[in-house]
């Protein structure tokens, strides 16, 4: 299946899709209120960004890097995009405080949860 790129106003998309069709589908679904900029089919099946480049190398807290995780992409999939939702869930769920929960959700946010 091939890898598409989906720019849309505020986010760009990587996913899976039979056809540019299911590939706008995709965007349709997540955020139905954003128009599509740009669709390109990627010419390879993987997708490579820099840690460096989305700034969660150098950020630590409590000697642990800033990394993708589940439980805040889960936190803002539930809270549909809401990041001050996603926030109050995210700490909800593992127990940190605002300012820890805020940088996690901002961080996936950044990274494309």
């Amino acid at each position: 299946m091939p890898l598409f790129e989906i720019e849309t106003e505020a986010h760009i998309i990587i996913s899976w899709a039979e056809d540019e069709h299911s590939a706008s589908s995709v965007v349709a679904e997540a955020y139905p209120q954003e128009k599509i900029l740009r669709l390109t089919r990627r010419p390879r099946d993987t997708w490579v960004i820099s840690k460096s480049a989305l700034g969660i190398v150098s950020e630590t807290h409590d000697d642990q890097p800033l990394l993708p995780s589940s439980t805040a992409r889960d936190c803002l999939a539930r809270a549909s995009g809401d990041k001050l939702h996603a926030i109050r869930l995210y700490m909800n769920e593992t127990g940190d405080d605002l300012e820890r929960a805020r940088k996690v959700i901002e961080s996936n946010m950044v990274m494309g949860w």
